[in-house]
């Protein structure tokens, strides 16, 4: 497509996006704080759309991929959803009460008040890897602290995205919240609009691009990105329970997760015992054979080629493969299962390698030694940008500790892979190059609030005191002040 065609496709899908904006708009305007009824209601049509639904979903998604194990869709898509639904539900309530907050002594008999009200329209821009958890996540979150919702999903999902936009509208006003779908055109004019706030997730790449769009706007962001995501095995980790949960993590979905672990630190002594453990690990997991059907394709063509030029690059640059026997079935057998990528160790990696510059995103695990010093480790993290996700493996907690202060990254899971995401309890989010800003339960509803502080002055106060003309009493207030304050 040419520039001035490509121009002409943004402006005609923003001035369709529009339509709707002004919609939730009015709808806002018309009711700018709803309450506690009205917020539930809207949470349970969503767990109606995630229950009644589900195997439509799973269906649909399995399609987009080729092959995704309906067993991971129903794990990290459905269940999450769920419950992230029912947690806020549970505690809606108490994250829309207004909070007393202290006041100074020399401002009494005054008082603080914190008022959380919704910002209006949220604009949702969500990714393939887990495309109904990640579009319905920030949804949650929106729904909860009062605000409309418009989706933009990934035209990588084609089959999904539609049957989102379907059932979306059989329970939700389009002034409520709304899908829209498109390529790329759709949307670059969705990141342009003048949201209240856009969440994003995606590549760092794109999330710059986002940035600036919303930038135009002074639209506030959440920027969920990506990045290479460490884990540390430290001397003291047992071996086989690290490799099963790094297994699990780096393998779920086939890499395809924003915070799979993207490398992983071992003691030079250990590295030959580990290996094998982690493929003894995968081989258990997942076989030997790309019609398992708990072993999930690569999204995409472009996405399969990519994975290969990045391991080829390696190996050609002095890198070793240590690879499973991985067969892939021929003629019919093969449909659903052509995309799948074999697990792939890489050994004898550099940090100048491209498969250790950029994310992977796939099941491409690359072993970088140290020598086992705490400190090593956390210095060629630090040599990074911050990761979205850090894990340690270890039973050396003076060596944890050092790591938990001594790194920064958007989450850590401490002898375990990836389950910081799913708690509710906590804020989920990246930093520098990984992201910024949070959601996931309370962290959610106040990312789409507006905290504001109200000021409530006595009746009787002295604060005319401080009024002009200034004199004696001003100077002596000013004097009580400080001694106050």
């Amino acid at each position: 497509m040419k520039m001035n065609e490509t121009l002409d496709a943004i402006q005609i899908a923003r001035a369709e996006l529009e339509v709707i904006l002004r919609a939730q708009r009015a709808a806002h305007a018309a009711d700018p704080n709803p309450d506690l009824d009205l917020r539930r209601d809207q949470l349970q049509r969503l767990a109606i759309v995630t229950e009644r639904h589900g195997a439509e979903l799973v269906q649909a998604i399995q399609a987009d991929f080729g092959h995704r194990s309906a067993h991971e869709t129903q794990l990290t898509d459905l269940l999450m959803i769920g419950t992230a639904i029912r947690h806020a539900v549970r505690h809606l309530p108490k994250w829309m009460k207004t909070r007393r907050a202290e006041t100074a002594l020399q401002y009494l008999p005054a008082s603080n008040r914190l008022m959380r009200q919704p910002l209006g329209v949220v604009g949702v821009l969500s990714p393939w890897n887990y495309p109904y958890q990640l579009a319905m996540g920030p949804a949650v979150a929106a729904i909860a602290a009062g605000n409309r919702v418009m989706i933009k999903p990934s035209e990588y999902t084609p089959r999904f995205s539609a049957l989102l936009e379907q059932i979306v509208a059989m329970h939700f006003a389009r002034d409520e919240l709304a899908v829209v779908n498109g390529g790329l055109e759709v949307g670059q004019a969705f990141s342009s609009l003048p949201f209240d706030h856009l969440l994003f997730t995606g590549s760092t790449t794109a999330g710059r691009q986002v940035a600036v769009a919303a930038a135009h706007n002074l639209t506030p962001v959440t920027l969920e990105l990506g990045g290479k995501s460490p884990a540390i095995i430290d001397p003291s980790a047992n071996l086989t329970a690290a490799a099963r949960s790094i297994a699990f993590g780096k393998l779920l979905n086939a890499g395809q997760t924003c915070i799979a672990p993207d490398y992983v630190l071992v003691p030079h002594a250990q590295r030959d015992a580990f290996v094998g453990e982690l493929s003894r690990a995968a081989h258990r997991m997942y076989g030997d054979s790309a019609a398992n059907p708990d072993y999930s394709a690569i999204i995409s063509e472009r996405h399969f080629n990519r994975l290969h030029a990045l391991v080829d690059e390696a190996l050609a640059q002095g890198a070793k493969a240590h690879r499973p026997t991985f067969s892939v079935p021929s003629g019919d057998a093969a449909h659903g299962h052509a995309r799948k990528f074999p697990p792939t160790l890489l050994l004898d990696v550099r940090p100048d390698m491209r498969v250790m510059q950029e994310e992977i995103f796939g099941p491409v695990l690359p072993i970088v030694t140290y020598s086992g010093d705490v400190d090593e480790a956390i210095a060629f993290v630090n040599e990074r940008d911050r990761p979205l996700a850090l894990y340690w493996y270890g039973a050396d907690t003076d060596h944890r500790d050092r790591v938990l202060d001594r790194t920064v990254s958007g989450g850590v899971t401490i002898n375990d892979c990836i389950w910081h995401f799913g708690q509710e309890s906590q804020p989920f989010g990246g930093v520098g190059a990984s992201g910024m800003g949070a959601y996931h339960g309370e962290w959610g509803f106040r990312t789409f609030s507006k905290e504001k502080p109200v000021f409530l002055q006595a009746r009787l106060n002295g604060i005319g005191l401080l009024y002009p003309p200034y004199g004696k009493v001003f100077e002596g207030m000013v004097r009580v002040l400080k001694a106050l304050s």
